[in-house]
């Protein structure tokens, strides 16, 4: 049966009330409309619905077997027009972001703290790993977006948005013995350096452009935490290789000192990525306009 939902929705009105009047009146439409429109039903349903009283109409055995799947149903659309309301104003939803620890702190808080502040009813979920890890979450629908250092595997069925340019800088601590107005990149290998492992985003990019000057790079100290690198930077163990945005504030008090580099590492990015197909909730839409306008 391909049965007109409307003639259902009559059908509820006069098997709440009781009276085709009180229906009609509820759902501003004639008595003879309400009137017509049972019987059609009936007519599709092929038996009786309701049989007339002195005070109205009453349900037969069979109508009050209907209409206890009909008001449940109706209470379900109803439910889910609430809850889609709630999602489009943003009083309701979730947000699966994937992202690296390091880009949690040093990228996303702000970002999220200003979502946060207006959408508090947003529920988040964070995902950390490297990138390579994500993309298959991301694919198989497991994260939402993904927030990553650049540049990453291109496949067919993902798009990347740049966020923020970046710039990798060595740097070392005030104290350490090498000279720190400009040193050529090969001989940056003559001193211990402290890089992160191979498989990350970042060492991964540092590798690329030795490659091109046929230098390998045979670490002292290979940390997993980003965060170690610049402490381990900062006690005077090597010469570590960190991301200059992300360390700013020890830089400006000295507390690293930036060795320049011929030539200069060249500048990547921050980026965005999603499934092409992907079409994202009210939620994720503005958190994705939020991160691209801060940045």
């Amino acid at each position: 049966m391909n049965i007109d939902f409307e003639l259902y929705r009559i059908f509820n009105e006069v098997a709440n009330s009781g009276n085709i009047t009180f229906a009609a009146d509820k759902l501003h439409i004639s008595q003879p409309a309400v009137s017509k429109s049972i019987k059609s039903l009936e007519n599709q349903l092929g038996g009786t619905l309701f049989v007339r009283t002195k005070r109205g109409v009453q349900l037969t055995e069979e109508g009050k077997e209907l209409h206890s799947y009909i008001k449940t149903a109706i209470e379900y659309i109803r439910n889910a027009e609430n809850k889609f309301t709630d999602m489009i104003n943003l009083n309701t939803g979730l947000i699966r972001i994937g992202i690296s620890r390091t880009l949690v702190k040093e990228f996303l808080f702000p970002s999220l703290e200003t979502f946060h502040k207006l959408y508090p009813n947003i529920k988040i979920e964070i995902v950390t790993n490297k990138a390579s890890e994500l993309i298959p979450l991301l694919r198989n629908g497991l994260v939402d977006v993904i927030v990553a250092n650049l540049p990453v595997k291109q496949y067919q069925d993902i798009e990347i948005y740049n966020l923020k340019k970046i710039n990798d800088i060595f740097v070392v601590s005030r104290n350490f013995k090498i000279d720190k107005t400009s040193i050529n990149m090969e001989d940056i290998v003559k001193y211990p350096l402290i890089l992160q492992p191979k498989g990350t985003n970042t060492r991964d990019y540092l590798d690329s452009i030795m490659a091109q000057y046929n230098i390998h790079l045979d670490p002292e100290m290979t940390l997993a935490s980003y965060g170690l690198v610049q402490d381990m930077s900062k006690i005077g163990f090597g010469v570590g290789y960190v991301v200059k945005e992300f360390v700013s504030e020890d830089l400006k008090n000295g507390n690293l000192i930036e060795i320049k580099t011929t030539p200069k590492i060249p500048s990547r990015y921050i980026g965005l990525i999603t499934k092409k197909d992907f079409i994202p909730s009210f939620a994720t839409s503005k958190l994705i306009e939020l991160l691209k306008s801060n940045n």
